[in-house]
């Protein structure tokens, strides 16, 4: 298992060159970027000159607010500029954000990002081949490439994508047409068995691979600590991201499977009321210690490896809100190299 950590446009560039750059010095395989209050790719350009070792990724990039063409050409440049390290994370976002904060298009989900990965290929294989560029979807068009705009080959080939999901339509979409899936947060260890998985088994299957062929990256929640008063902060963050993820309708398929989907029409309940302060008090211990991985630093990589080592192939340490210095992650990093 790789072990990934992440990095966000704060402070100016050198503080994002400085924080990649002891990422790598700590020891983690991979930085990933998301897309909250910042754009993903630029501190990715950044941390690329900072760099030598660790895979850089967006997880993730809002794929619908973008086009292919727009995708395409920035990972194509950051493909380049990390000497190909990059991979390009996808997620759908959900209508709400799509149409009111970027203005953009909704429609038919799965598809269209089914589409959107395979355009973004296309594209890809034009500027490697000269090709000329011919690709008609239902959602996307793209017939236009003209020698002022075509970067050519990349020397590093292409990157990986990896697309996001929780619902198993695009799950299978993952396992059909991308290089991995990028499981979402709001997840536990017997959703992602026995149905997240098998989802993307079954779209793995109608391009003939298998899950062998495929990466499983999973942010994963962890709750840890130095002292009791850095765990308790650890704790009531966590539950905070927890119960906002579970006001979504869209995740509570993973509420039901554990007999929580009550929890799920109360949570979105105080979510509409602005409530936000009384939510992450309806996260009980139990539904914590589901979710996330709860322990002391030392005991962290093993509690990890023994729930998620043979499910997932990267596992990016989670910790909301909570910026611990590197000399907790130090005492945690080395125990997943020495198993």
């Amino acid at each position: 298992m790789k072990v990934d950590g992440g990095i966000e446009l704060a402070g100016d560039a050198a503080a994002v060159a400085g924080a990649a750059a002891q990422a790598e010095d700590l020891g983690y395989d991979g930085v990933w970027t998301t897309e909250t209050r910042h754009d993903p790719f630029l501190p990715l350009a950044v941390a690329a000159a900072s760099t030598r070792r660790v895979q850089l990724g967006t997880s993730i990039a809002v794929g619908f607010a973008r086009t292919p063409m727009t995708l395409a050409m920035a990972a194509n440049d950051l493909q380049q500029l990390s000497g190909g390290r990059f991979v390009l994370g996808l997620g759908s976002q959900i209508k709400a954000h799509i149409t009111k904060r970027y203005s953009m298009p909704w429609s038919h989900p799965a598809p269209r990002m089914r589409e959107l990965v395979v355009a973004i290929r296309t594209i890809w294989g034009s500027w490697a081949t000269g090709t000329p560029l011919s690709f008609r979807g239902d959602f996307y068009t793209h017939t236009l490439m003209t020698p002022v705009f075509d970067p050519g080959p990349n020397p590093h080939g292409a990157p990986p994508i990896l697309v996001a999901a929780v619902g198993e339509r695009m799950t299978e979409v993952a396992g059909e047409v991308a290089d991995g899936l990028i499981v979402h947060p709001f997840t536990t260890e017997p959703y992602l068995r026995e149905v997240t998985l098998r989802a993307l088994e079954r779209g793995a299957s109608r391009s003939g691979r298998a899950r062998s062929d495929l990466v499983v990256s999973f942010p994963g929640f962890v709750v840890t600590g130095t002292t009791d008063d850095e765990m308790a902060a650890s704790a009531r963050a966590a539950r905070a991201q927890l119960a906002f993820y579970a006001s979504t309708p869209a995740y509570r398929p993973v509420l039901e499977h554990h007999g929580w989907g009550d929890l799920q029409t109360e949570l979105h309940r105080l979510s509409r009321a602005g409530a936000w302060e009384q939510m992450g008090a309806l996260v009980d211990d139990t539904m914590l210690k589901t979710f996330a991985v709860v322990a002391p630093p030392e005991e962290v990589p093993g509690r990890v490896l023994a729930r998620f080592g043979q499910l997932v192939d990267r596992f990016t340490i989670s910790t909301p809100a909570q910026r611990p210095d590197a000399a907790l992650w130090r005492r945690v990093l080395p125990g997943f190299a020495a198993r």
